[in-house]
């Protein structure tokens, strides 16, 4: 079983269902009973409204056209999943409920329901929230930057676990970074059984990736001033020996 979250600055819920979107490649659309999985056809526009291009021999356009007026026709389901392998990948999912409705040539959802699953809950985020809210100013570049820690500075990631309670890193095997947004990085530690997350706050939000580095920077600082946990400590020992 997976660890109580540290609650600490995070985005709200219809920021990270915005941020699901800018970066899904793929969804699953489940109309009429039936169920597609889509790949990159679907787009965002500003107001966070799904456009969907599916393809020719799709079901998706003659049930949009079919359905009864006023009554949800589909369920759009989006998966955040971490960019760095690690265990249970799928870091949140999102379902929008909703209608088809023809528009140049695609199917725009009009919709009617939104719900965020994480490891913190499930939330119902409202239409209004998540039609004004902007995708994390960190989301588009994430995958990148997450990837470039762990297998560039695996080091660094190290480094990092001397800011985590001893407890939480109790039997470790593995850190990996999971996350990183505006307000903090998160750490997924694995052990033999289970694994848990950590979060790391910054002192400040990042605006963009050049701030970004400066509070890694100060996050490393921190870490440096800092003795090594004892579990990692004993790890290492016992690989060595």
């Amino acid at each position: 079983m997976a660890d109580r979250h540290t609650r600490t600055a995070a985005p709200a819920a219809a920021e990270h269902a915005r941020s699901v979107l800018a970066t899904a490649w793929s969804c699953a659309v489940t109309a009429h009973g039936g169920r597609e999985e889509l790949v990159g056809a679907h787009a965002v526009d500003a107001d966070g409204r799904v456009l969907l291009s599916p393809p020719d021999d799709s079901a998706l356009a003659a049930a949009a056209v079919c359905a009864p007026r006023g009554e949800p026709t589909a369920v759009l389901e989006f998966a955040d999943v971490a960019p760095v392998p690690v265990r249970d990948r799928v870091r949140a999912r999102l379902w929008i409920a909703g209608r088809f409705v023809p528009e140049d040539g695609r199917l725009r959802l009009r919709p009617a329901r939104a719900v965020l699953r994480r490891p913190c809950g499930t939330v119902v985020v409202g239409l209004d929230a998540l039609a004004a809210a902007r995708p994390d100013p960190l989301a588009a570049a994430e995958a990148r930057l997450l990837t470039h820690l762990a297998d560039t500075h695996p080091d660094a990631v190290e480094r990092l676990t001397r800011l985590v309670e001893r407890d939480s890193l109790h039997a470790a095997v593995r850190v990996r970074p999971l996350a990183v947004d505006r307000h903090g990085l998160t750490l997924r530690v694995e052990r033999a059984r289970g694994h848990g997350d950590v979060r790391l706050p910054f002192h400040a939000p990042a605006g963009d990736v050049s701030q970004l580095a400066e509070r890694m920077h100060v996050l490393l600082a921190r870490a440096a001033s800092a003795g090594r946990p004892r579990a990692l400590q004993r790890q290492r020992t016992d690989r060595d020996g």
